[in-house]
């Protein structure tokens, strides 16, 4: 290991969010380079980096304490933790990172729950089903793309369910270290799901008063599986998933639920771990919006009614989709409309067929994300495509149409 120190600077803004400032009143973040890995990495990497973010404005996030939430495998060495610091960050170099002919470089972002290996290299990481099928490819859209004689590199996030402008932050600090990499001016993003929502927040410029606006350094963004007009999946089928995650009904799924009181084995648990406003899943409420006036709800599922709308059930209690939404940020993004010199692209799904999960089946879907939200254009000021291919959620990150399709929109002018 060969540890480094170097400073990156990111330009931040010091007053309330949204306001301009003139160039003179612009204040600098630093980001500094803490260690680097250039042997023994899985998955076909060239080189691991860590990097702490160094504004003093990003801290620690909290982690579920039976370590659902944690980093695994190479992703807790990288970062010396399985619990990080949300002011870290790795950046992944593929091979010909340094030595391939197209110039514009291509970052790749995880969605929630991910990281950087199993979204991008290894899709069978998790073993089967973990990529959304049962048999599961060992390479993925990074080698595609090294193949194919670009500058690759990939974002892993410290925290599986962060808050988003946290992640918008990592986003816009990994662009200006990729950029100094390279000598690139701009770069492109391939974004799946929470990433495309926070890497839209940053081309939008939605951030925090602290946080760095828009620097005019993405050329295309990219967007798998984005809810862009927000999602209401796990209010919506909100036992299944509540049984999906409560430790005491034999679940394990790293994400909040419509309850905070569920029936399992005849006895009643009550948790707030597990819920939209928990500390945990700090960024979960912000992709939240109510879409029953777009799509009726399940009346034959249990529950449904106080699910969604808040009360005590047969075998639940919740407070409602209204308590949480109060946080979402959907309506904001779409409002705040993103740079027009990015070209945006829209990658949807249409397959809700991902094995052990209740998948959205009350409209047109990928199994998470309503092909509607998905595809949703309101505030995207230079729609460049979009396009729907025969995959789920889990597949659209290395499915060969959806990675064709990647590779046709990274290619045009």
């Amino acid at each position: 290991m060969k540890n480094t120190n170097t400073t990156l600077r990111i330009h931040t803004y010091g007053l309330l969010a949204f306001i301009s400032l003139a160039a003179s009143d612009v204040a600098h973040a630093s980001a500094t380079l803490e260690a680097t890995y250039t042997t023994g990495i899985n998955n076909g990497w060239q080189k691991i980096e860590r990097w702490r973010d160094s504004s003093g404005h990003i801290g620690n996030e909290s982690f579920p304490a039976d370590g659902r939430g944690d980093q695994s495998g190479q992703r807790a060495t990288f970062f010396a933790s399985s619990q990080p610091s949300s002011a870290q960050f790795l950046l992944y170099h593929a091979p010909g990172w340094d030595s391939n002919s197209r110039q514009t470089p291509v970052l790749l972002i995880h969605g929630a729950n991910q990281d950087a290996d199993l979204a991008w290299a290894n899709p069978n990481e998790a073993g089967s089903y973990g990529c959304g099928r049962q048999n599961c490819p060992s390479q993925g859209l990074m080698q595609a793309l090294a193949n194919d004689d670009y500058k690759v590199f990939a974002l892993n996030l410290a925290h599986k369910n962060g808050d988003g402008f946290i992640w918008a932050e990592q986003i816009a600090n990994a662009i200006a270290q990729v950029k100094n990499k390279t000598g690139a001016t701009q770069v492109d993003l391939v974004t799946w799901s929470k990433s495309a929502f926070n890497a839209r927040m940053y081309i939008s410029s939605l951030t925090n008063a602290w946080s760095t606006k828009f620097n005019s350094d993405v050329r295309k963004l990219v967007m798998l599986g984005a809810p862009n007009n927000g999602i209401d999946w796990s209010f919506r089928h909100g036992v299944n998933h509540t049984y999906g995650a409560y430790s005491q009904c034999g679940g394990s799924i790293n994400g909040p639920t419509a309850h905070d009181q569920i029936l399992c084995f005849g006895l009643w648990y009550s948790s707030s771990e597990w819920v939209y406003d928990s500390p945990y899943f700090p960024g979960s409420a912000q992709m939240l919006k109510a879409l029953d006036d777009k799509y009726a709800l399940p009346t034959t599922e249990q529950d449904w009614y106080t699910t969604y709308y808040g009360g005590l059930g047969f075998v639940s209690k919740g407070r409602g989709i209204a308590t949480f939404t109060v946080n979402s940020l959907v309506d904001q993004v779409r409002s705040a409309g993103t740079d027009s010199s990015v070209q945006v692209y829209n990658l949807c799904g249409d397959q809700a067929d991902m094995a052990f999960i209740h998948n959205e089946h009350t409209g047109p879907s990928d199994g998470v994300v309503f092909i509607s939200s998905c595809i949703d254009s309101t505030g995207i000021s230079n729609l460049a495509g979009s396009a729907v291919v025969a995959t789920n959620h889990l597949e659209l990150g290395w499915e060969p149409s959806a990675i064709n399709q990647i590779k046709n929109w990274l290619g045009a002018p």
